[in-house]
């Protein structure tokens, strides 16, 4: 990827998060790639656009929130992410956990495969 391929892709990282945080799942589940990737600690992976918009509409035990973006390093067709989330949960708890997310982009600028890590006690 060029520089500016590179850049507009960081731009559409940064617009996953408003919309996530906007609860605008539609428009989010766009910014894949038909056929994307997305892996997650407590899920199976998620495969293509129907299983990420069951995943954002039926199984997501966040209700709404804030991310804070701390650091965005993009490269060729890479982006890593690191930053904090604050919400409430769908059963009223709150949540304010440190988070980190890799993407690899397709050469159309969509996201094909997303792994996220959650910065929580586990070994």
């Amino acid at each position: 990827m060029d520089r500016t391929t590179t850049a507009l892709a960081a731009s559409r990282i940064r617009r996953y998060y408003q919309l996530v945080d906007a609860g605008d799942i539609s428009a989010l589940v766009g910014l894949f790639a038909p056929d994307a990737h997305y892996r997650r600690p407590g899920y199976q992976p998620l495969v293509g656009h129907a299983e990420l918009e069951h995943f954002y509409r039926e199984q997501r035990v966040i209700r709404e929130g804030e991310h804070t973006l701390a650091t965005l390093i993009a490269a060729d067709d890479e982006i890593a992410v690191h930053g904090l989330f604050r919400g409430v949960l769908h059963d009223g708890g709150r949540a304010e956990l440190r988070f980190a997310d890799f993407f690899r982009m397709t050469p159309e600028g969509r996201i094909a495969s997303r792994d996220t890590f959650f910065f929580v006690p586990a070994v």
